[in-house]
């Protein structure tokens, strides 16, 4: 048996990797018959037409419900693969547990692949031409939006595995945190980004000039952002200070929760939305169920094993392990609150009530735990380990309470906003000066990059914020009907509508609004070419709009229809500072990679020097066996 189980052992990592390639190569197929419109697979003539840019054929392959699921393997493959190939700091038990944990998750979208959504289902006879692709998806954000969204949702499948593999082993510990962390650390990076560019996607392509509806959509990308940054900072604890270990463990199961939460909503057909895949309910009762087995089995683990995880180290309340422990309890109920606001609807209409659950619920519901999260962001990098006193970085942040009270007296006497983007202009004030404050009186040259990464992602925090509440603050929108000649103003922009053009492109006519538009009296004279789109496969009418950027606000501009009297409609927006929402998300997302580097680069250094006094040592041993 021991032969048999180390044989076992040995063949695990080498089966992941495998596992990990074949994936690939399937997936790499299906990219190639989409590039080659081969019409003779039944996705392919569903979802692509032979006129397309080769761009939108190749992000047809996983514009679709049965590609996306591949894409989904893929990365789940790839991901234990890559842990089974480079993962050495976890002992060989809990590893092979962790590579277990993520092969029986896998299993199971596999079977739900091969029972239920196969991407390569032939057809017969093979159609002439193609349905195409929704025109909402013929843009450059679908060739970059889900595989980052997708990179993040699946990689916390592999925390879900390193939370099992430590459950069965009873491993749970510093050495597990530091094992598990940069994979943590790598999807919440991609989550990050897939968020900020999804949000910026529907943005520009939709037209209707929101950066965030709390689609139900959107919210299924949100919730496992908010776990995995409690997961994150938990985990950081744990590898530190060898704490808070049952909570690492609980969160690493949630946060992969999350994920299947948002796969459930939006591959089981009760969504209406521009992002959500229109499935039969059979594949939405496949998924529930994968998701009963993977979480409830977890958590029924959790459950027994809860008692032989003990506590860790203890720490006082006004400590940095306190500031965390704060804000990740702030961050599960603001997860707690987008979850009940998301599913709420839904248990409604099932029960035959119509209810609508929007901003006027998300916003301030989630505001009230936020706003005390950031204050305490602003001061928690700032305490010690441990144990501290307030009286001792009172002075440090002296500042940045200075600044929050003159922008609240400034906006006050500005006058006209409301409360929330209020407190988000004077926070964001504060908070930015705040996140450099761990900077102060250190070698900037000789700073730990994770050091320069928590300082660039909460100065990130507090851009996003500000550009928030500044949109919401000072937003002007109008929508006219104006005459080919005339002139509007929106904001400080003076907007003509000079022409109106007919354009055509590789698989669509549009009708293009030249505008001139002026910011001011003595402004200089810009361009602006808003279009109506007519595509033809499939047949579909979009608006295109057209944004100026400026380095305060970003000018929007919508071309609707023509009236009977000859007039156009047009829908412009002056949004202030608005571009500063995603270069915050951007900033979040590049203090991540650096503190992602950060700690590779310590774990290299202590494995390198772990193989060197291995290395001695048996060196040694053998030079002392020699006669």
């Amino acid at each position: 048996l021991t032969r048999r189980g180390a044989a076992l052992g040995a063949a695990v990592r080498p089966v992941a990797v495998v596992q990990g390639l074949l994936a690939l190569v399937a997936f790499l197929c299906l990219i190639y018959v989409f590039a080659v419109t081969d019409l003779s697979v039944k996705l392919v003539a569903l979802n692509s037409h032979s006129m397309k840019p080769l761009v939108f054929k190749i992000a047809s392959a996983w514009g679709n419900h049965e590609g996306s699921m591949l894409l989904w393997v893929t990365v789940m493959g790839m991901a234990g693969g890559f842990v089974a190939l480079v993962e050495k700091r976890l002992p060989e038990p809990a590893m092979l547990a962790t590579l277990a944990g993520q092969a029986f998750v896998s299993l199971g979208f596999y079977a739900f692949l091969l029972m239920a959504s196969n991407p390569f289902e032939r057809l017969s006879p093979v159609p002439r031409e193609g349905n195409g692709l929704n025109p909402l998806l013929q843009d450059l954000g679908l060739a970059f939006h889900p595989p980052t969204l997708y990179l993040g949702y699946v990689g916390l499948s592999i925390a879900f595995s390193f939370a099992i593999g430590a459950l069965v082993t009873r491993e749970v510990g510093p050495a597990f945190a530091r094992a598990m962390r940069p994979w943590v650390l790598g999807a919440w990076i991609f989550l990050t980004i897939g968020i900020t560019a999804g949000s910026y996607w529907a943005y520009y392509e939709l037209g209707w000039g929101g950066w965030w509806f709390w689609d139900p959509v959107e919210n299924a990308a949100l919730m496992p952002w908010l776990a995995a940054t409690a997961l994150l900072h938990s985990a950081s604890v744990l590898a530190s200070r060898n704490a808070l270990r049952a909570w690492t463990v609980m969160l690493g199961v949630v946060a992969f929760s999350m994920s299947m939460i948002g796969t459930f909503l939006v591959r089981s057909g009760i969504l209406t939305s521009v992002h959500a895949f229109a499935v039969d309910p059979e594949r939405g009762t496949f998924i529930l169920a994968l998701l009963a087995i993977n979480i409830g089995g977890a958590l029924t683990l959790f459950a027994l094993r809860a008692a032989t995880v003990t506590e860790g180290e203890r720490f006082a309340v006004v400590s940095r392990e306190g500031a965390l422990v704060f804000n990740n309890v702030m961050l599960s109920a603001i997860l707690g609150i987008v979850l009940f606001g998301t599913l709420y609807p839904l248990l409604a209409e099932a029960m035959g009530v119509k209810v609508s659950v929007g901003p006027p619920y998300f916003n301030p519901m989630s505001a009230l735990f936020a706003m005390p999260m950031l204050v305490v962001l602003a001061i928690g990098p700032l305490l010690r380990w441990r144990r501290d006193r307030f009286e001792r970085i009172g002075k440090a942040l002296v500042i940045p309470a200075m600044l929050v009270v003159a922008a609240g007296i400034g906006l006050l006497v500005v006058g006209g906003i409301g409360l929330l983007p209020f407190l988000g202009l004077v926070l964001a004030a504060g908070l930015a000066w705040a996140s450099v404050l761990p900077l102060r009186e250190r070698n900037l040259r000789r700073t730990p990059l994770p050091v320069w990464g928590m300082v660039l992602a909460h100065f990130g925090i507090a851009v996003s914020l500000f550009g928030m509440s500044c949109e919401s603050a000072f937003n002007t929108e109008k929508l006219v009907a104006v005459k080919v000649g005339e002139v509007t103003h929106v904001g400080p922009w003076g907007v003509k509508l000079d022409a109106i053009e007919p354009v055509a492109g590789p698989n669509w006519t549009a009708l293009e609004a030249r505008l001139l538009v002026r910011y001011g009296a003595d402004g200089k004279v810009t361009r602006m070419a808003p279009q109506s789109r007519s595509f033809w496969a499939p047949p579909q009418q979009t608006s295109e709009s057209a944004l100026l950027t400026r380095w305060n606000g970003q000018l929007y501009t919508v071309l609707g229809g023509k009236g009977e009297d000859g007039r156009w409609q047009l829908r412009l927006w002056w949004k202030p500072f608005v571009p500063l929402i995603w270069i915050g998300g951007l900033l979040i997302a590049l203090g991540g990679a650096l503190a992602l580097i950060g700690r590779v680069k310590t774990d290299v250094r202590r494995l390198v020097a772990k193989d060197k006094i291995a290395y001695r040592h048996e060196r040694k041993a053998q030079l002392g066996k020699r006669p």
